[in-house]
């Protein structure tokens, strides 16, 4: 039992992988709790098993590709609405919980830094590709009062980016790679996905202190 194996939860899941795929997204963009269902790898190998000659070779059953591209980002959006309604509805009251293993006040604070430094819609849209942060980023939104409008219109927009990017990313790699030797090539095109997808994240933070003044000093007289 491996809950950030994403093969793990395919196979377990069985005739109704693509099904449970929707709900895991859903879960984890949307609960608190689901902080620890894997996302990006998830997403990375259900394309690579909507390829119906790599899932039998992995004993998994194939895969809807047209569902998951409708579905996914459904539930990937609807997830986030929920968490910002949430946020919206209940506050900060929403984390006043004690530190547990499923919940660590540090994730809502890095959440709150990632909408601080970014701003609103950056946040929302950066996040998606953020493991942990995506999670609490958007009942944080609700929590600083994000107005729902302006929510919904970023968070289809880095939704939809999110989840279709991944799941064709791995559909090609489905088709390109030999099915027998496709579980060593999942966790470094995981890997390799979210290094590029943290780029716009390095360049917002470069462009952020350099625009930050330099204190100079002044000469003082004698």
């Amino acid at each position: 039992m491996n809950l950030l194996d994403p093969t793990w939860w395919l196979t377990l899941l069985g005739a109704f992988a693509t099904v449970g795929v929707l709900a895991i997204i859903f879960a984890e963009t949307g609960l608190l709790l689901g902080f620890f269902l894997p996302g990006d790898s998830l997403l990375v190998a259900a394309g690579i098993f909507s390829s119906s000659s790599v899932a039998q070779g992995m004993g998994v059953t194939p895969l809807s590709l047209p569902v998951l591209l409708i579905g996914t980002p459904l539930c990937a959006v609807a997830g986030a609405q929920l968490g910002h309604f949430l946020g919206a509805r209940f506050g900060r009251r929403l984390f006043d919980k004690p530190d547990s293993r499923l919940f660590k006040r540090e994730h809502v604070l890095r959440a709150e830094e990632f909408f601080e430094r970014f701003g609103p819609a950056k946040a929302v849209i950066l996040a998606r590709f953020v493991p942990i942060v995506r999670t609490f980023m958007n009942p944080v939104a609700g929590v600083l009062e994000m107005r729902p409008k302006r929510f919904l219109l970023w968070n289809v927009v880095g939704g939809v980016v999110w989840v279709e990017s991944l799941i064709l990313v791995g559909n090609l790699l489905g088709h390109q790679v030999d099915p027998k030797r496709i579980d060593a090539y999942i966790l470094p095109g995981v890997f390799l996905i979210v290094l590029v997808s943290l780029i716009p994240i390095f360049v917002e933070v470069v462009k952020k202190r350099r625009a930050v003044p330099v204190p100079t000093g002044t000469d003082t007289p004698l």
